[in-house]
């Protein structure tokens, strides 16, 4: 590592590494940045630094690694509290988003997952429906929280939507890679118009999204990955 008293440990195409980077950007933060390459066996450097998980992202501050998107992004928010803040001020609306930031950590990510893994047509069925039934979900958090302004917690970017926008993406690449809607104007109008009018075009966003085709041929090299490492628990 560098000079730079900053360092995050990530892979482009992962949605967790993105969620570090555009709070570090959001915060004016310099940092040096690794790529490791998922593809390939895990570099040493991300097995001594996250020994527990032994996966991306990592945030190395001062020596010490951070592990765990979550965990980075609020961290960051405490450390440098130099406005934009990342979290709400209001204990209700960061205890809101806490919850909803878990919500899509333990059942729209699963549900990315096992779309990606599905094999048989049964399988991907039912995984389309699990990820179709949290996307609808979003779309009502949206509604409640933002109550119609630009971001999830209001006027400016926060804590959600950096959680999720990221994921946004790869919602679009399970469409495409199963052939189906998950996002329309029917079921999704609030979350086209966030991705598309507020979040994509955010100026701390806008150069830091991978290209979609570029993750939908990612996604097809990892997916014989994901399977084997799933079909094992």
């Amino acid at each position: 590592m560098g000079e730079s008293n900053v360092t995050l440990i990530g892979s482009w195409p992962s949605p967790f590494m993105l969620r570090a980077r555009i709070a570090l950007h959001l915060k004016s933060i310099d940092y040096e940045y690794i790529e490791e390459n998922l593809l390939e066996p895990k570099s040493d450097l991300l097995l001594k630094l996250n020994s527990l998980h032994k996966r991306v992202p990592v945030l190395v501050h001062e020596g010490k690694p951070i592990i765990e998107s979550q965990a980075i992004v609020q961290y960051i928010d405490e450390v440098w509290p130099n406005a934009p803040s990342v979290l709400p001020s209001h204990p209700q609306q960061r205890a809101d988003a806490r919850i909803w930031v878990a919500y899509i950590d333990e059942k729209l990510v699963p549900a990315l997952i096992l779309a990606v893994i599905a094999e048989t047509e049964d399988a991907k069925k039912a995984a389309i429906a699990k990820l179709e039934e949290a996307v609808v979900t979003m779309e009502g958090c949206l509604r409640e929280l933002s109550k119609g302004k630009a971001f999830f917690s209001g006027d400016n970017i926060g804590y959600l939507d950096i959680a999720f926008g990221p994921f946004f993406l790869w919602i679009q690449v399970i469409g495409k890679l199963h052939g189906v809607k998950l996002l329309s104007n029917d079921k999704t109008p609030g979350l086209l118009r966030w991705a598309h009018k507020s979040f994509f075009p955010h100026p701390v966003v806008k150069d830091l999204l991978p290209d979609l085709e570029k993750l939908a041929e990612y996604s097809a090299k990892q997916r014989p990955l994901l399977i084997a490492r799933f079909s094992t628990k």
